[in-house]
C-alpha cells in the first residue's frame, strides 16, 4: 500500500518525514517540485507535481491519500479516494460536504479520517481521555454539574509588541475573527458575533502557571456529543476556544475596528491586502521559535464542591526539529495514517479516535514532540 502525501507546506514536513524515515512507501505530491525537494529531497526521490488526474492514475485500492492542501481540496480528494477504494486523511474540521460522504465511504470500505492535527486533533484526544477518566473515577455521579474548557493557541515564544506572529497566511486568522461562535456558559447558550466581544482571562496550569486571553470560537456545542457527554448531564460550561498572549486584544484593537466595517467584494479585497501586510510585517523570522499552548479541562461539582477536576496541559516550542506548530499538526496526521494501515480505524467519516489504546499511543508520541505534557489533578484523589 502506498501513502500519497499531498502538500508540503509549513505545517506538513515533520509528519511526512516521520513516515518516510520509518520506511513507509510514500509518494509526495506538491504543486512546486522545488519546494518539495527542499523539504524531503534528502530522504526520497518519489516526488511528483500535484495533479488530480495523475494522482488518480496511480491510486490503488488500499492506498492512503493525505491532504495537507488548502481546505477546498479535501472533499475532491476524498471523493477520488472513495472511487479508487483508497483511504483519506486530513487535519481539518469535518465539513458538511465531508460528512455527506460517510455512506459512500462505508460502502467502499474506506476510512475518511479528519480532525487529526493539533486543534482539531490533539484536543480531541485529551477530551476523550478526560471524559473516560471521569466516568471511571470515584467522583463520578450522573447528577454532578460539569464544566469543560478546551483552549489552544500558537504564539511567539518571545513576545512582540503585536502579541502574535503568523506561521502561515494571515488571511485565515482574519476571516476567523469575523466568524460567530456558540458555547455554553452558566447553563445557557452563549452566541457571540465577534471573538473580541467575549475575551476573558484564563490562568493555564502549566509548569509555571501563566495567564492568557481566551475567547470561544466556532460552534462548541456539537462536540459534547463527539466527546460522549451523556445527554442527561448538567453542563454549566462547555467551550472550545482560542488562547492568545495577554495584551493581544489591545494590540489588535485597530484590526478589530476595521474588520467590523468590511463588507462585500471590497471588504474581501481589503482583507487580502491586510493579510499581505501582516505576512510582511509579522511573519516568523527564519529559526525564530514559535510556541503552542493547549489546555483541556473537565470539572465536576456537587453542591459547589469539586468531585473531579483535571486539566490536560501541553506546552511546546520550536527547536532543532522545526516549529512546534508543524510538529503538532503533522505528526498526529502520520499517526492516523499508521492506524489506518494497521486496520485500527473504522470505515466511514471519522474524527480523532476515542479508542483508549490509540489515545495512549498517540499521546506518548505527542509527549516526545512537546517540551511539556502533563495531567494536572486539582482535586487530588
Amino acid at each position: 500500500m502506498t501513502i500519497h502525501w499531498c502538500g508540503t507546506g509549513l505545517s506538513a514536513i515533520p509528519g511526512l518525514r516521520r513516515l518516510i524515515e520509518a520506511g513507509q512507501e510514500v509518494t509526495v505530491w506538491n504543486r512546486s517540485i522545488d519546494k518539495a525537494q527542499d523539504a524531503v529531497g534528502d530522504i526520497t526521490d518519489r516526488i511528483q507535481v500535484f495533479d488530480m488526474g495523475c494522482l488518480g492514475a496511480e491510486l490503488q485500492q488500499g492506498d492512503v491519500v493525505i491532504s495537507m492542501l488548502p481546505g477546498d481540496w479535501h472533499v475532491p480528494l476524498a471523493e477520488l479516494s472513495i472511487s479508487k477504494g483508497a483511504h483519506f486523511v486530513s487535519s481539518s474540521y469535518i465539513s458538511p460536504e465531508m460528512a455527506a460522504l460517510d455512506t459512500d465511504a462505508k460502502m467502499a470500505g474506506v476510512a475518511l479520517v479528519n480532525e487529526v492535527g493539533l486543534d482539531p486533533g490533539i484536543d480531541h484526544l485529551m477530551a476523550h481521555w478526560l471524559v473516560a477518566d471521569y466516568r471511571a473515577s470515584k467522583g463520578y455521579n450522573k447528577d454532578n454539574t460539569l464544566s469543560f474548557i478546551s483552549y489552544c493557541g500558537g504564539v511567539p515564544k518571545h513576545p512582540n509588541p503585536f502579541r502574535y506572529k503568523f506561521s502561515w497566511s494571515p488571511l485565515g486568522v482574519l476571516k476567523a475573527l469575523r466568524s460567530p461562535s456558540r458555547s455554553i456558559r452558566a447553563f445557557s447558550e452563549l452566541s457571540v458575533q465577534r471573538p473580541w466581544d467575549a475575551i476573558t482571562s484564563y490562568i493555564a496550569p502549566l509548569e509555571t502557571p501563566e495567564s492568557f486571553e481566551v475567547y470561544p470560537n466556532r460552534d462548541s456545542i456539537p462536540f459534547m456529543q463527539q466527546y460522549y457527554f451523556d445527554g442527561s448531564w448538567k453542563v454549566r460550561d462547555f467551550v472550545r476556544g482560542t488562547l492568545r498572549l495577554n495584551g493581544w486584544a489591545d494590540a489588535w484593537a485597530d484590526v478589530f475596528s476595521e474588520i467590523e466595517t468590511l463588507e462585500g467584494p471590497e471588504g474581501e479585497a481589503r482583507l487580502k491586502e491586510m493579510s499581505d501586510g501582516f505576512w510582511a510585517e509579522h511573519a516568523y523570522d527564519k529559526g525564530e521559535p514559535d510556541r503552542v499552548i493547549m489546555c483541556v479541562a473537565l470539572k465536576s461539582e456537587t453542591d459547589g464542591i469539586a468531585t473531579y477536576h483535571k486539566t490536560y496541559t501541553m506546552d511546546a516550542w520550536g527547536d532543532m526539529r522545526g516549529t512546534a506548530m508543524a510538529r503538532l499538526v503533522s505528526v498526529p496526521v502520520s499517526l492516523a495514517v499508521e492506524a489506518i494501515l494497521n486496520h485500527e480505524i473504522q470505515v466511514g467519516v471519522t474524527a480523532a479516535p476515542h479508542d483508549p489504546k490509540l489515545i495512549d499511543r498517540w499521546m506518548a508520541e505527542i509527549d516526545r514532540q512537546a517540551q511539556h505534557l502533563q495531567i494536572v489533578d486539582h482535586v487530588g484523589h
